[in-house]
């Protein structure tokens, strides 16, 4: 039975994709092995298991047999420290913010999340990434911006899996309700999800098709990071019908796109991926989710968002807002059209599926 250890340093403040994606991998491998998360300043005070029921409540995951630990990794402990430390491990899984350290651990795995444009070519730079064996992105997108920007060798596209209900994944498209939902945290900064972009489309296609509109909402999901942000959409949200859901439950959420017609995603609008890729959705796990539960998907045409719809719906991916609009009102004017678009967007999410990506974590544990 291996020992093995995963680190991110946005564990346990946030609760996005890349949080999803590593527990992902802790549930893997929980079974078959010793499975620690690796928190920096971790208080002796905070309740260990309260991280992981939290956790587990929130992405709808059990981690009954993983455990909680402290690490002197992300803090001003001194290098040789961390270094030693890191020696323990039969496998060290790493969710990189763009920092590498050195590692001695047995198996090193680090995991790309974000596409940022850093020079990794120096000497220094190139032997840390020497220690680790395994490298992988979330995305294809992710891929193409790293191994040319620091440059990296990636081994393999290793994206989060959706799993969901049956009673979700089995909706009946025909029962679906006037809602177009979005899903994603409230924040300015890098990726923002842009639900004010959101809300003025909205509320730009109720002024000009008030016929066609009528009975629709707007249902936007996510918890607040920048509550001045936050209230801004709201503002802007007034008199409209919007929904805000700050502080949602997973059977909330997902009962809510159970309901839900279609699904828009708007990260990255009016940015240049080429310049700013870390400012696009990377992947887009939210959008997996959606289609699943039976949405049809109206998203951006950046990052990650065109290869979670594929071939077959690349035709509901959008640049301008006046696409979005336009791609919006066909799906809310042709209801045989939106019944034959979510059947298939709800196949197309299954390639996401646990059982794929378990495969490829064993493939990298034994590589």
């Amino acid at each position: 039975m291996s020992s093995i250890c995963l680190y991110s340093p946005y564990i346990p403040k946030h609760r996005g994709g890349g949080e999803m994606y590593l527990l992902q991998v802790a549930h893997a491998l929980q079974d078959t092995n010793k499975v620690y998360i690796a928190v920096s300043n971790l208080d002796k005070e905070t309740e260990t298991q309260k991280i992981i029921s939290d956790y587990e409540q929130f992405f709808g995951l059990s981690l009954d047999k993983v455990k909680i630990i402290s690490t002197p990794l992300g803090t001003s402990a001194h290098w040789l420290k961390k270094l030693m430390w890191t020696k323990q491990w039969d496998v060290l899984y790493y969710v990189t913010d763009g920092s590498i350290f050195p590692t001695l651990a047995r198996t090193n795995i680090l995991h790309i999340q974000v596409p940022l444009l850093l020079d990794k070519s120096s000497l220094i730079e190139k032997c840390k990434l020497s220690m680790w064996q395994v490298i992988n992105t979330n995305s294809e997108f992710t891929k193409k911006i790293v191994s040319k920007a620091w440059p990296v060798h990636v081994d393999y596209v290793h994206s989060p899996y959706v799993s969901l209900p049956k009673e979700i994944t089995q909706t009946d498209v025909d029962k679906k309700e006037k809602i177009i939902v979005h899903i994603g945290r409230f924040f300015r900064q890098l990726h923002s999800k842009r639900q004010d972009m959101l809300v003025d489309t909205f509320k730009q296609m109720i002024q000009k098709y008030p016929k066609e509109l009528k009975g629709w909402k707007l249902v936007l999901i996510g918890g607040i990071e920048d509550q001045a942000y936050a209230d801004e959409v709201h503002t802007q949200a007034a008199k409209l019908p919007v929904e805000f859901y700050h502080q949602t439950s997973r059977k909330e959420i997902l009962e809510l796109l159970q309901k839900a017609s279609i699904y828009w995603h708007a990260t990255g609008y009016e940015v240049d991926q080429n310049k700013h890729p870390e400012k696009v959705e990377h992947f887009g796990i939210s959008t997996i989710e959606a289609m699943a539960a039976g949405c049809v998907p109206v998203v951006i045409h950046a990052g990650g968002q065109p290869e979670i719809l594929g071939k077959e719906l690349q035709g509901n991916l959008w640049r301008t807002q006046k696409e979005c609009i336009q791609e919006t009102l066909s799906f809310i004017e042709d209801s045989k059209q939106r019944r034959k678009t979510a059947l298939i967007a709800q196949q197309r999410a299954k390639t996401f599926s646990e059982e794929t990506f378990n495969k490829v974590v064993q493939l990298m544990i034994h590589q």
